[in-house]
């Protein structure tokens, strides 16, 4: 087997596992100039034979992904298909083909094409872009005045939808479909804060990966998969569960592995590496397990600019035992993830929790 890397940085610069785990590594200067991936990929062709994955893992790169494939008659997602995956209001669609409840929501661009859907949603309501992952460009909107001044002030070249607000938590189910389209691993995360809050106040950010799946979660994620129709692939799939009513409304559906940790997430929940299960699937069709989850793991960011009851040292030696990483974060993602973050893991659920508590616990 071949394993061939396509890439803008030296060869020098990669990680020892990564070179090690290469055939070959093809270099270029812009990797957002498709002629360069072509001749890339173009010369792979060449030496190796037909190409027979392409993968980036990496959702800002689906539809170049999506280009290669079609160019070169590469399984997996192609042109065709690709915008139902980045547009927002298309996914619409394959949830209702799913038959999981969805966000009522608007593509209107002008503030009086959006009154009938105002009148029936009421506020408060939820902006975002159309395209895009995270919580980039995402914003309640509450009243009249705050919606007339994001249509005074959006940018022209941002396509928007107008969603309903959903008061609730958001539940994940995140895992691997094989190429039949069967479900070999799943998993699922809660988030009790919103993202959109933790950017648009540059809050700190925690969520837990459950140690199960609730039967509402694994019925809604896997009708959404079989609508979707994918195969071979990581999923992320976002799910509201509503606190008024208890019901699960889906959000998102992500072809990628989750992100802000939760890859690592998962693999201290369930004692696996999640991308090696990954990688046999792809090359195999195989996923190894059954796998249990043995632990909820928590993860707890931190601010610069808020100021802690506890410090780093305490933290270590209150919870040493049950930390299992920390790192400082990258200030790109630092909005959303945090400055500095924390995961930890525990048997009991509340344990967890408290560790939450105690590491962002704030002076005063």
């Amino acid at each position: 087997m071949f394993v061939l890397g396509i890439g803008d940085a030296e060869y020098d610069h990669l990680e020892d596992r990564l070179q090690l785990t290469l055939t070959e590594y093809y270099k270029v200067s812009d990797l957002e100039n498709y002629e360069e991936i072509l001749r890339a990929v173009g010369y792979f062709t060449h030496k190796y034979g037909k190409i027979d994955r392409f993968e980036s893992l990496n959702e800002y790169w689906l539809e170049q992904d999506a280009a290669i494939r079609t160019d070169f008659n590469i399984y997996g997602t192609k042109n065709d298909f690709v915008q139902n995956l980045k547009q927002k209001s298309r996914m619409k669609e394959f949830f209702r083909k799913s038959g999981v409840s969805t966000v009522q929501f608007s593509t209107g661009t002008t503030r009086e094409s959006v009154n009938e859907f105002i009148q029936s949603a009421g506020f408060p309501l939820v902006v975002k872009p159309d395209l895009g992952s995270g919580a980039s460009n995402t914003f309640k909107i509450s009243n009249e005045a705050e919606l007339q001044h994001f249509f005074d002030h959006k940018p022209a070249d941002v396509s928007f939808i107008i969603e309903e607000f959903i008061d609730g938590v958001i539940l994940t189910y995140d895992g691997l479909v094989d190429r039949n389209g069967e479900v070999r691993f799943a998993v699922s995360h809660l988030f009790e804060n919103s993202v959109m809050d933790v950017v648009n106040t540059d809050n700190h950010l925690y969520y837990f990966c459950l140690k199960d799946i609730s039967p509402e979660v694994e019925e809604a994620g896997r009708s959404i998969l079989k609508a979707f129709d994918i195969r071979e692939r990581f999923f992320h799939i976002e799910l509201f569960k509503s606190n008024k009513d208890g019901r699960i409304i889906a959000l998102e559906v992500n072809m990628r592995p989750p992100g802000a940790w939760m890859t690592d997430a998962i693999n201290f929940s369930y004692d696996v590496d999640v991308y090696k299960e990954w990688a046999g699937m792809v090359a195999h069709n195989e996923v190894g397990g059954p796998y249990e989850g043995k632990y909820y793991t928590g993860y707890a960011s931190r601010k610069r600019h808020k100021h802690y009851t506890y410090s780093h040292e305490d933290i270590y030696r209150t919870y040493g035992d049950k930390i299992v990483n920390y790192a400082e974060i990258e200030e790109v993602f630092s909005r959303a993830m945090g400055n500095s973050a924390y995961q930890f893991r525990s048997p009991d659920l509340e344990t967890v929790r408290e560790i939450v508590k105690y590491i962002q616990q704030e002076e005063g």
